[in-house]
């Protein structure tokens, strides 16, 4: 099933980002920024690791992780978590746990588009990509 997330994505709409990152209680300039940016999604599989590296003219990330294993995350913003990440109905759940707080990701595949469904609190932000030929 996490065949189906393999690939390259490129952002191509993005709702309520702002509202997600303030809501996580993210910096001003670095909500500017982060507003702005057009990242590229690259989700691998090798052996059992699933890696999600983001790209972007800001900053670069890279997260590696087992399904459904428990691993500690440093955030494009900088919060320390406990994340976890499964696959429950067809959907790629990313699930951040800090300081008594929790967010989720999470990302669905259909067609040639993957939707990323950010939740924190009451705060939902939508974005989609597409995939790279």
């Amino acid at each position: 099933m996490a065949e189906a997330f393999i690939g390259t994505w490129n952002l191509k709409n993005s709702e309520n980002f702002d509202e997600y990152m303030k809501a996580l209680g993210v910096g001003f300039a670095t909500r500017k920024i982060g507003s702005i940016t057009k990242p590229t999604t690259i989700i691998s599989l090798e052996g059992g690791v699933m890696t999600v590296k983001t790209q972007s003219s800001v900053k670069n990330t890279e997260l590696s992780f087992k399904l459904d294993e428990e691993f500690d995350e440093t955030t494009a913003d900088d919060r320390k978590v406990k994340s976890i990440v499964k696959i429950d109905g067809g959907k790629l759940v990313h699930v951040q746990k800090w300081d008594g707080k929790e967010t989720s990701l999470v990302r669905e595949v259909k067609d040639k588009a993957l939707t990323l469904i950010l939740t924190m609190g009451d705060v939902v932000s939508t974005r989609l990509y597409e995939k790279a030929e």
